[in-house]
């Protein structure tokens, strides 16, 4: 995904000033690009970013410090580690000082790191995937309710939204009904699984439920959240 993609707008027009931040996330890392306009005819001066984290992720930064000329732009980094696959959130505030020494604040707009951004599909041999079905605790029931017709494609939808991957192959014929099992992995080597028993109705409509099992509750209901 191109880096424009990922810009989130985290202040407002009528801020003394904006920002907007660049997201991206390579495995066990997460880099925030920072871009500050100063929309004052002050020089504003220590603006530095202060960040906190909910979730397994450990800043790897000290606040920058800079000055920004009147309606200058400034850019600022952050990185920070990810221990686990879970959704976080990235808490952010703006702090500079004014020509006439005030210290001011900006909190900004929080950012969301999709638990995605750590699934990758992956295969596994269908009795392991039994035997791991057997013994994972974690389990999120998703009733189907769709306005998609053909089985199959429903199928390929859940692979988009979850970056799961379907272990048995697309069926030659349309019975009417449809089974398949789903494996990914998290860049942690977490297991992630899924079972859709799906059938379409007398209205055309199909109708089931798609079962996510995984050791941990976050990939569990992160997933789940995905087809909601």
């Amino acid at each position: 995904m191109s880096k424009l993609h990922r810009v989130r707008q985290l202040s407002g027009f009528n801020d003394p000033v904006y920002i907007e931040a660049a997201v991206t996330v390579h495995q066990y890392d997460v880099l925030i690009e920072w871009s500050v306009i100063n929309q004052t005819k002050d020089t504003l001066t220590n603006l530095c970013i202060e960040v906190a984290a909910m979730g397994d992720m450990r800043l790897c930064d000290r606040p920058q410090y800079l000055t920004v000329a009147p309606f200058a732009t400034a850019t600022l980094k952050t990185s920070l580690k990810v221990s686990s696959t879970e959704t976080g959130i990235i808490y952010g505030s703006c702090l500079f000082d004014t020509s006439s020494q005030e210290r001011r604040c900006v909190i900004l707009n929080e950012i969301n790191v999709d638990i995605i951004d750590y699934i990758k599909p992956a295969t596994v041999g269908i009795q392991e995937f039994r035997s791991m079905w057997a013994l994972f605790e974690w389990e999120n029931k998703i009733m189907v309710s769709t306005d998609i017709t053909e089985l199959w494609e429903f199928i390929e939808r859940v692979t988009v939204v979850t970056n799961m991957k379907p272990l048995e192959e697309k069926p030659e014929e349309d019975c009417g009904f449809l089974s398949s099992s789903l494996y990914a992995r998290s860049v942690f080597g977490e297991d992630a699984l899924a079972h859709a028993s799906l059938e379409r109705n007398d209205d055309g409509r199909i109708e089931g439920v798609v079962r996510i099992r995984s050791k941990t509750q976050a990939i569990a209901l992160g997933l789940g959240e995905k087809l909601s």
